[in-house]
């Protein structure tokens, strides 16, 4: 195997595999000149958008600029024989309604359920011959106490309450997540007619009051405050709290001491998999059969999907509204409606004629906040990395925790600031934030037999380091070898096992996916830049200030994660505009 793995480190040379069905040419469809709708950009949004306007008879086509569909939900052969999600790489968030409306299961996703969803390693120091201390959870309640009860009682015996306390609010959340926000312009200075239609924007916050009740209060301070202070009411031991807040900051340049941290962490557990809330899982062949999968939803009712083709300008007619797009080719394609799964930056600074947008708005979207901590890392190994804290089986087979989120540098919330200091200061962590996970210890076909593909989701890393100096090819060397370093120190031997790797930085980001700032959500969650001032205040419901514009993806409410819902509910306002317009 190692002899195969050097051969496979040769090959690195290789032009990057995209694997799908659109992956290596434009889908099979002739481009007429004109469609009802146009969406700009095949991510997992504007596919989902493209389907929901298709299934009602809206003709519509997908333009993608690069060569695979998908976005940042695409699965990518970086290296032969390896298949990697090579930006988003777990699934949760994905909306039920998507589910069953665009009838996944049918067109191919296959999900595999991860049992247990958290492993912390412990690096502790005289410990003579003991196996280090682990933090092991998972959907076994008991077991999650007895494995919280080798660093507290007290913490153990409030678990449960705690997850029924965070599921409630994740249960409020629900309905808000499949609705546009409640609509203030309509309210502000719509006619009597369009006031009294949008009080029904007003029902999913009404459900989300009902469901809180009386502990609303609590629940304001969870999306308020920092989660530090949310957890220290609940729990004393480190490795609970570290590891409950990594969920808090993953994604997010914040730290766990930065008010409004909180509403990070209910992001990331109010989902759920297969009718089990808040399970999270890997898609059979990586983050692109997801996108495939809806890709042949849309494509089955009629949308056409187009790679390999870049927008180049939103067209506006002499009455100021969106009339169809201009292709960097020079191509023009009629349409009634555009929607954008492009970020708010890239849609209206880059696309959008500026002269048709109000001056405030343009300043509004050029100030959003889109400060991204991430680097992720694709890395080819040759057998399962093997931790102190739990040792590899005889048989080299994937053990339960193999499965999980992988934290390292989380056993205290004390560490997880202390890297979000150094990105501050404009330096990455010295000590970084590290989810590892491992998608094939689950689905054998991303990796040839024995061996395995690793994500590695790490921060803090700043856009521009210190000095305004950028990420330069020996930067990027240097703190990838620093989080092999620190991965080394739980579980020895893993930079020998290492075939090759993907340093992807807060630019490369930016310039592959097109995420702004390298943000994987396109702008922070930040409570500034939530609901109905997303992207904005005034333009929260997918609309904007030129007619017949959308804004359908993660820069939309509700945000960002592989969720559709932007794509959803964008596609029923612009369906709803379209029947006004008849």
């Amino acid at each position: 195997m190692a002899a195969s793995g050097r051969g496979l480190c040769r090959a690195l040379g290789a032009p990057l595999c995209p694997v799908g069905r659109f992956a290596h040419s434009e889908a099979r469809a002739h481009l007429k000149p004109k469609y009802d709708a146009v969406v700009i950009g095949a991510g997992h949004n504007g596919l989902v958008a493209a389907a929901y306007l298709q299934k009602l008879g809206i003709s519509t086509v997908v333009f993608e600029r690069r060569h695979v569909i998908g976005g940042a939900a695409v699965t990518e052969e970086i290296i032969p024989g390896f298949k990697f999600s090579r930006a988003s790489y777990l699934l949760s968030l994905l909306r039920p309604r998507i589910y069953k409306d665009l009838e996944l299961k049918k067109h191919g996703l296959k999900i595999y359920l991860r049992d247990f969803y958290s492993f912390t390693p412990i690096l502790e120091e005289d410990k003579g011959s003991k196996v280090p201390r682990s933090l092991l959870l998972g959907t076994d309640m008991a077991e999650n106490q007895r494995q919280i009860a080798q660093f507290s009682q007290k913490d153990a015996q409030y678990f449960p309450a705690y997850e029924d306390f965070m599921h409630r609010l994740a249960l409020a959340m629900d309905p808000l997540l499949d609705s546009p926000p409640v609509d203030l312009e309509a309210f502000q200075r719509g006619s009597i007619l369009q006031r009294l239609k949008s009080l029904s924007t007003l029902q999913p916050l009404l459900r989300a009051g009902r469901i809180l009740g009386a502990q609303l209060p609590q629940y304001y301070q969870v999306l308020t405050a920092p989660i530090t202070k949310v957890l220290d009411q609940w729990f004393e031991s480190e490795p609970l709290k570290a590891t409950l807040a990594t969920d808090a900051v993953i994604g997010a340049m914040l730290s766990p001491h930065t008010p409004g941290s909180g509403y990070v962490l209910l992001h990331h557990v109010m989902g759920g998999l297969e009718g089990v809330p808040g399970a999270w899982g890997y898609v059979q062949g990586g983050m692109g059969a997801l996108s495939d999968a809806i890709a042949k939803s849309a494509t089955a009712y009629g949308a056409s999907i187009f790679t390999n083709k870049t927008v180049a300008t939103v067209q506006v007619d002499s009455g100021g509204r969106t009339c169809g797009v201009v292709l960097q080719d020079g191509t023009e394609v009629r349409s009634k409606v555009v929607l954008s799964n492009a970020s708010p930056q890239t849609t209206f600074l880059e696309l959008t004629p500026q002269s048709w947008l109000p001056e405030d708005f343009v300043e509004s979207i050029s100030q959003l906040d889109t400060k991204s901590p991430v680097t992720k890392i694709n890395v080819a190994v040759n057998r399962l990395p093997d931790f102190l804290a739990a040792p590899n089986a005889a048989s080299g087979q994937p053990l339960p925790h193999h499965q999980c989120s992988i934290h390292l540098n989380c056993e205290d919330t004390l560490l997880l600031h202390q890297a979000f200091e150094d990105a501050e200061e404009g330096y990455p962590s010295r000590r970084p934030m590290i989810e590892l996970c491992i998608p094939s210890s689950l689905d054998p076909t991303l990796a040839p037999p024995g061996c395995h593909v690793v994500s590695l989701f790490t921060q803090y890393t700043p856009y521009t380091l210190a000095g305004g100096k950028a990420w330069d090819e020996q930067e990027k060397k240097a703190y990838a070898d620093k989080v092999f370093d620190c991965i080394e120190a739980y579980a020895p031997g893993f930079k020998s096992t290492v075939v090759g790797r993907d340093i992807l930085t807060p630019p490369d980001l930016k310039r592959i996916f097109g995420l702004p700032g390298g943000n994987i959500f396109h702008s922070a969650m930040t409570l500034d830049q939530l609901y109905f001032t997303r992207p904005v205040p005034m333009h929260s419901n997918y609309r904007c200030p030129l007619p017949g514009l959308y804004l359908c993806g993660s820069g939309a409410h509700p945000g960002g994660g592989v969720m559709g819902a932007a794509g959803r509910n964008a596609a029923h306002v612009v369906i709803q505009d379209l029947k006004s317009l008849s």
